[in-house]
Order: structure tokens, then sequence, then C-alpha cells
């Protein structure tokens, strides 16, 4: 499976006042391995960026000045992003942005270019409800440094995005990990590993004693007897 996971950068909050992209970040992910296919683009917005916005991306109009127009760039985004699942962290703001820029140049919804959207931020609500789900959070948590991350920047965050959402779906393979092993242990690899060839050491008289003091301990902290010694007496 194809998954891309894509960040934004703009030069505010809303794009019906006039706000635009002036960063695009992509990282690719094929049958979840990061493939270094990246796609990464700055933007000239044709506008400055908010002050609050600044001192978020400190992409000063300056810098942004010589780079492509969104139109010049567009076609390069859709075609990268053809076809695969789209992975974004608080997908309603990149694609509201997103749609915003596609309809000023009359082309269909962003996600009409895609499979579907993944929104890591509703996913790990539903993980971790109740908890700072940001980026910064969701790094610490499952132990991605993030400590180079000064300024946001689309394609650092995009990378970071993609650690975590690798990190936080760990678990879904495993499912399907045990049925593959149950299905060998039933077969093949049973027949390779000769029940002859296993060797069972039972404990020596000193380690049955200790075991016996340690029940006692446990016996005495119950005032009766522990469930250690149904299983001692089964065995």
């Amino acid at each position: 499976m194809r998954q891309i996971v894509l960040d934004t950068e703009t030069t505010g909050l809303n794009p019906r006042t006039g706000d635009r992209i002036i960063e695009i970040g992509c990282v690719e992910i094929f049958n979840r391995k990061l493939t270094g296919n990246n796609f990464h683009r700055y933007i000239n917005p044709e506008r400055d960026s908010d002050e609050a916005a600044l001192a978020v991306h400190g992409l000063t109009t300056e810098f942004l000045s010589d780079k492509p127009r969104f139109h010049e760039i567009v076609e390069e985004l859709r075609e990268y992003v053809r076809g695969a699942e789209i992975i974004i962290h608080n997908a309603p703001f990149d694609l509201g942005f997103l749609n915003h820029e596609f309809a000023r140049l009359g082309l269909p919804e962003f996600i009409e270019h895609c499979t579907g959207v993944i929104d890591t931020l509703v996913h790990a609500k539903e993980l971790h409800p109740g908890k700072r789900n940001s980026l910064d959070a969701l790094c610490d948590r499952y132990g991605i440094s993030n400590a180079h991350r000064k300024l946001h920047g689309a394609l650092l965050d995009s990378e970071l995005l993609a650690d975590v959402y690798l990190a936080m779906t760990r678990g879904q393979n495993t499912l399907s990990m045990e049925v593959e092993v149950e299905a060998a242990i039933g077969g093949d690899l049973l027949e390779a590993v000769p029940l002859g060839e296993i060797i069972v050491l039972k404990a020596n008289a000193e380690e049955e004693a200790l075991h016996e003091s340690v029940l006692g301990g446990l016996d005495k902290a119950a005032k009766g007897s522990c469930v250690w010694r149904n299983y001692s007496q089964q065995g």
C-alpha cells in the first residue's frame, strides 16, 4: 500500500480571509517502509505571513519571494499523491488550505486525487483519550526524537509524523502475524523441530526447597493458601 504523510505551512489560519500555503512536505511510505521518495516545495504566497504564523515557521516574505507560485507546482503535487492514501495530523486544517488552492485553479478537491485520508489526530485521541495529542506530545509518547525541531517545517513535521504513525499503528499487524505463525506451527515448522531434541530441565532438591519457602511466605501474607499452590499441585 502506498501512503503519503503530508503537512503544510501557511501564512495564517484561514484560507477564506486570504491566507495561503507557503510550504508543502510529503513523505512516502510503501508497505509500512519509508522509501525516501519525498516531495518538498516552498511556495511564494504573494502576501506576507501573519506575525503569529511567522513565529511558528520562520519563513519570511523575502525568503519566499523567488519561490514558485502554487499554480507552478500543483501538477507535480497532483501526480505525486495520485492514488495514494494521505496521512495528515489535524486533516481539516491542511485539506481546507489545499482545497482552497485547488479551487482557485478550477481543480477538483484535493481528496479526489487520492484514495482516502487518515487523520492521525483523530486516531491519537481514540488511543489516548484525555491526553495531549499534539505532534510533539506524540513524539514524546512514542520515543521519537524531535530535539532538532526548533521551528515548524512541513517536511520535518511529515518525517516526524511518519515515524509517529508507524509506531502508533504497529499493533495493527499483530493479529495477521500471529495467524501466520500459528499456521506455520501447524505445518512445516513443527516437522522441522523433532520433539526428541527438546530438553526439559527439572528443578533439583535445593531449587524445590527454595520454591517451597517462597510459597510459604506467600501463604503467610495471604493468610491462607496462595493461588500458586493450585499450579504447584497440578504440576
